[in-house]
């Protein structure tokens, strides 16, 4: 016998009293029948009118929207921007706070992912709990910072820029994104009709002029002639093998850090915030202390920002290895550390390629993995190799306090851990994390 379909909650609403903030940009609150919400566009201890957005009933959880705010927060803010709140665009999390609970609110999500999966309270871990905001993003109320250097827009139907909806493939059209960098924001692309286009990538790189776009067409669709009120490469997203393709102009974008210029091809990846590759690559600097004879490794590591820094402190007698998987990027790493001659840079997966080269023991480690992690194999092998200490950059706590339980097994203690609020309005947050052998000093 066919069991019944469980019956859509979408659309019904509870008055429900706010708890704490959860990873991903919403709070838990709970109906009077004991079911668990994950609701957006609230703070915890409002009371709030929450509309389902996803569930039926028997569900675990519920996602809601709050649309009625009874009872309000101290740190909740008159949204400033005209495209946010709930059916909106989905870009930003925290519009409606005030910037420093929303540095707060992330320091409290790390703070639950430390003690939950990696079994650390911040006293542990090194950290004092707070979230530094980036170089010149305190700003009066009212005032967002202009941040995001890298920009994709989706297209609707009849060809206007917009970004995508929260966890939807529908689109929001906007006429400006206020968290846009001006670079971005100043090519004019929401004001140009792009018929016949899935989808439009504004770059604007940090510490030069260079600006890109990378445009991916709707099947069988030609590439419009892009006139844009800035200079602009245009790069292409193949149909056929989803490559990208340079169409005019150079294809990569020059970035600046640690005094030195990075080429960046192919949209491959650079930090977003124009001041996050320079704090993140001081904050790992200061956290590993590289002496010069020193051996390192730089795993995941892009086009090399941190393999060029590690580099210029170990000096002629010390050796990096950087592991990369993406070819582009490799390519780019291998160019950007040309002048480096004890720099090497080999392509493919850590978890593949670290094994094959031998190496044994080394005195430092950078980590800068995708958000999914390291994951425990390649931490159980990093553990082995005698590191005196080891930098973890990552952009997502819940898989940061997962690796650090696995290196805990495998012998290191969490020295301190810096956190940075690189995605002003978002719930996304960047931490540095420095290790060493657990026995040391012992």
């Amino acid at each position: 016998m066919q069991a019944e379909p469980k019956k859509s909650l979408v659309g019904e609403e509870y008055e429900v009293e706010v708890g704490p903030v959860a990873h991903g940009g919403h709070c838990i609150a709970r109906t009077s029948e004991g079911q668990v919400l994950f609701v957006r566009h609230t703070l915890p201890g409002e009371r709030i009118v929450a509309r389902v957005t996803e569930g039926e009933e028997g569900d675990r959880f519920l996602r809601a929207d709050a649309v009625t705010v009874l009872e309000a927060s101290k740190d909740r803010v008159e949204v400033p921007c005209p495209y946010a709140g709930p059916g909106r665009c989905g870009g930003c999390d925290w519009q409606h706070a005030k910037p420093g609970a929303q540095r707060r609110l992330k320091g409290e999500v790390i703070a639950e992912q430390l003690r939950h999966l990696a079994g650390l309270t911040p006293e542990e871990a090194g950290w004092d709990g707070t979230v530094m905001p980036a170089e010149g993003d305190k700003l009066p109320a009212g005032q967002v910072p202009q941040w995001r250097t890298r920009v994709q827009y989706a297209v609707t139907d009849d060809g206007h820029a917009g970004l995508r909806r929260h966890r939807s493939h529908e689109v929001e059209p906007i006429d400006h994104c206020m968290i846009a960098a001006e670079g971005v924001s100043e090519l004019g692309i929401e004001r140009r009709d792009w018929s016949g286009m899935e989808s439009v990538e504004a770059i604007a790189a940090t510490g030069s002029q260079d600006r890109q776009v990378i445009l991916t067409p709707k099947p069988g669709e030609r590439l419009p002639i892009v006139e844009l009120d800035k200079p602009v490469s245009v790069l292409r997203v193949g149909e056929k093998d989803k490559g990208i393709h340079r169409v005019h102009g150079r294809p990569f974008v020059r970035e600046r850090a640690d005094d030195r210029t990075y080429r960046v091809g192919s949209g491959g990846f650079w930090q977003v915030h124009p001041k996050a590759a320079d704090t993140l690559m001081l904050a790992v600097m200061q956290g590993l202390l590289p002496r010069k004879g020193d051996t390192a490794l730089d795993l995941y590591c892009g086009v090399g920002l941190f393999a060029g820094a590690l580099a210029d402190r170990v000096g002629d007698k010390g050796a990096v290895l950087g592991i990369e998987s993406g070819k582009r990027a490799v390519e780019d790493a291998r160019h950007n550390l040309a002048a480096f001659d004890r720099v090497r840079v080999e392509h493919g997966k850590v978890e593949s390629v670290l094994p094959r080269t031998g190496i044994t023991d080394v005195d430092l480690i950078v980590l800068d993995p995708p958000r999914a992690g390291a994951g425990k194999k390649t931490v159980s092998h990093l553990a082995t190799l005698g590191a005196r200490r080891i930098a973890y950059v990552a952009c997502d706590p819940a898989a940061l306090a997962r690796d650090l339980g696995y290196f805990r097994e495998g012998g290191y203690r969490v020295r301190t851990l810096r956190a940075f609020d690189l995605f002003p309005m978002t719930s996304h947050v960047e931490c540095v994390a420095i290790l060493e052998p657990a026995d040391k000093g012992i």
